[in-house]
């Protein structure tokens, strides 16, 4: 399906209501009416919205429109999604699937998110980008991630939780962060009651499922907003 920009109103960035020649009726039928959708340009910033997207992130249109869409996605899958981005806007992909961790005004929610190019007319460069999230009545309590950026990391456990992530055991992290190896176990258990897990393993995982951990950098890598 080939959509122009003009069939997307782009000549203002506002918020669409569904009226002949808005958004809502240039994708209908792509995910639903109760999907929300955003257009993007090239810089990935926000012109335009649908009435679903603005329910769903609480905002007023006017501060939606001219933010950067990776404003609305957590720090830790921005990396990822802004290569999947980059490959779209360089012409290698139409469109992408992906999860995303979406910020609202007091939770994240874990949810998938399709992005469509939209050329105009015999110009082969990307006018446009539409972004699509499921419908909010159909998310499930389990999509729901509690981790409002809380700094809750002192700047030795974030060093700490990153070598763990990595792999490196407890004497080679102690000689790298000039601690004693009881220090570093020290610093361990307290991470393990902090995110209340019973081991190492355990520990690594709930940091990435709560966005504590970038997704996609190697070496592991503490999202700054969670260090004190």
């Amino acid at each position: 399906m080939t959509i122009s920009p003009h069939d997307l109103g782009m000549d203002h960035p506002h918020a669409i209501d569904g009226t002949p020649g808005s958004l809502d009726a240039a994708v209908a039928g792509l995910g639903g009416s109760h999907t929300s959708v955003a257009c993007l340009d090239p810089t990935l910033t926000i012109q335009q919205v649908n009435q679903e997207f603005d329910r769903r992130f609480g905002n007023p249109v006017e501060d939606l429109c001219g933010r950067p869409f990776c404003d609305l996605v957590h720090p830790s899958v921005q990396q990822p999604l802004m290569q999947q981005f980059s490959r779209m806007l360089e012409g290698k992909r139409h469109r992408f699937a992906t999860e995303v961790i979406t910020v609202g005004q007091d939770t994240a929610h874990t949810l998938p998110l399709t992005a469509m190019a939209v050329r105009g007319g015999h110009i082969p460069d990307v006018a446009a980008i539409l972004v699509m999230l499921p419908a909010t009545d159909g998310e499930s309590a389990d999509s729901e991630v509690v981790v409002p950026r809380k700094k809750l990391l002192s700047e030795v456990d974030a060093r700490i939780l990153e070598g763990i992530a990595a792999g490196v055991s407890t004497v080679p992290l102690a000689s790298r962060l000039y601690l004693s190896r009881q220090g570093v176990e020290y610093h361990v258990s307290g991470l393990l009651r902090k995110l209340k897990v019973p081991n190492r393993a355990a520990l690594v995982s709930r940091a990435y499922s709560m966005g504590v951990l970038k997704v996609g950098t190697w070496p592991p890598k503490v999202v700054e907003d969670f260090i004190k």
